[in-house]
């Protein structure tokens, strides 16, 4: 029953995550962003990280991606924005890093063909996560925010049409 579990979450955090690049509408791939994050909840429930699940879902999918729809709705961006010409430039580098970057998971999926046997009590508890965040990862942390609060400045700044 977990592995079946396991292969539907995968299976679909791995679609959705597809579908975000995909999708032509930026408010659908903000919606398919959410499900996957919500699709990799439960795989770290799996994993006995409840504490990490909970901060998945609470912070990224009900602060931040509410943040981004945010700013696309400000925007309004639509898709017939960006152009064609501006499509038909990107798009041989696009399959050039898709392939890269499915060489690179290949790579590593054969190179860790070792199980882990166990996962460490302390994985994904409120004491290791908080000594992490607020230890050894502050200042990544910090910059986060700042670079959170400059994107929505500039979002307003953007919106402004006529001032």
């Amino acid at each position: 029953m977990e592995m079946m579990i396991f292969a539907v979450a995968a299976i679909i955090a791995l679609a959705s995550a597809v579908m975000v690049i995909t999708v032509k509408n930026p408010i659908g791939s903000v919606v398919y962003l959410i499900l996957s994050i919500l699709a990799q909840s439960v795989l770290y429930v799996m994993l006995s990280g409840l504490f990490v699940a909970a901060f998945l879902v609470l912070v990224y999918g009900g602060a931040i991606l509410v943040l981004f729809l945010f700013v696309i709705m400000l925007l309004n961006i639509r898709y017939s924005d960006f152009g064609r010409d501006t499509l038909k430039q990107i798009k041989p580098m696009a399959w050039l890093f898709g392939v890269i970057l499915l060489a690179e998971m290949v790579w590593v999926a054969m190179a860790n063909t070792t199980r882990i046997a166990g996962v460490d009590e302390s994985f994904g508890s409120v004491p290791e996560v908080a000594h992490l965040l607020y230890g050894k990862f502050v200042y990544p942390f910090e910059l986060t925010s700042i670079l959170l609060l400059a994107a929505i400045v500039g979002a307003v700044v953007m919106a402004r049409k006529g001032a």
